[in-house]
């Protein structure tokens, strides 16, 4: 099996988790970095959640160094009642005697992707706060990225927003700065996100294992998130981020289309949508064009098999 050699840069909170376990555990994927950013947690949290993670999977000394502490203009907004006060359910993982890396996560990006005898995939599962310092830093770096794949974006409704989903509207500038680089890029958005959905029996299962990989396994999916508004209850079981990095191996499980898109930097409730254009048509734009440089193109994802991608998800991890 040819193996596909990439950088995951994440802001450890639950579904981050998951996605890493699967990057590692994927007989198909080589991890050569991890970098971190703060987007659902603070950066030290996230780099404390991705430490024990690895330590979980008794991963190999995979090098790890925190990023960006906020966004490149806005403050940080970090999504602790969707991943609970540490990012991660509560879990507090050992990090045993693992360490982060001693320099900036962008310069480990950078050296990472030079050192490699092939371009890398980019997998980023955050804010591209950290990637988007990397392309305006080190330009050089682009020729060698193979190719950006980001869980971000929706091509319908929003989450942190009506029109935005979270990693985006984080920091929508670096989000530009990314799309617009002319690297290839592939969007895993909340089109799909919201699909791959473990059942209550799956998560009951996991929780009454005696593996604590299963246990950890059914305490993400099975975290409680409380609505600090109502007092609501709500169980997320999707796998998330973890769908993106399956769409890497199997990408037969999902169905691709490539659209034009583009990032909303406006202040007022469009601000973090990705707008994808869809049209068949030319519009008016064509003739009364806005003096906007040419959009970039996305390989999108628009649906899954969700079942096969849960499947495929399960048997790689456990």
């Amino acid at each position: 099996m040819t193996k596909r050699n990439v950088i995951l840069d994440v802001d450890t909170g639950i579904d981050d988790a998951m996605a890493i376990m699967f990057a590692v555990r994927h007989p198909g994927i080589d991890v050569r970095a991890i970098s971190c950013v703060a987007g659902n947690a603070s950066l030290e949290r996230v780099v404390t959640n991705t430490l024990g993670v690895l330590e979980l999977l008794d991963a190999p000394p995979i090098p790890v160094a925190g990023g960006a502490q906020q966004p490149l203009i806005e403050p940080s907004r970090p999504a602790s009642w969707v991943h609970g006060a540490d990012g991660l359910a509560g879990l507090d993982l050992p990090v045993g005697g693992r360490k982060p890396v001693q320099q900036h996560a962008v310069e480990l990006m950078r050296q990472t992707l030079m050192a490699a005898a092939e371009p890398l995939t980019v997998v980023c599962l955050a804010p591209m706060t950290n990637l988007a310092l990397l392309l305006r830093t080190h330009p050089e770096v682009i020729e060698r990225i193979e190719r950006v794949v980001f869980m971000g974006g929706a091509v319908a409704d929003g989450n942190a927003t009506a029109l935005a989903e979270f990693n985006v509207w984080h920091d929508p500038e670096a989000a530009y700065v990314v799309l617009n680089s002319g690297v290839p890029l592939t969007m895993y958005g909340l089109d799909v996100f919201h699909t791959v959905e473990a059942s209550a029996e799956t998560t009951a299962d996991l929780k009454a294992s005696g593996q604590r990989l299963d246990q950890v396994l059914g305490a993400l999916l099975g975290y409680e998130m409380v609505n600090p508004l109502t007092g609501a209850i709500t169980v997320n079981r999707v796998i998330g981020d973890a769908g993106a990095v399956c769409a890497i191996t199997s990408p037969e499980l999902f169905r691709f289309e490539t659209w034009p898109l583009q990032v909303e930097l406006a202040p007022g409730l469009s601000r973090g949508q990705t707008v994808v254009d869809r049209r068949r048509a030319i519009g008016e734009d064509t003739f009364y064009p806005t003096g906007q440089r040419p959009w970039p193109t996305a390989d999108i994802a628009l649906s899954a098999d969700p079942e096969a991608v849960l499947q495929l998800f399960f048997d790689t991890v456990r």
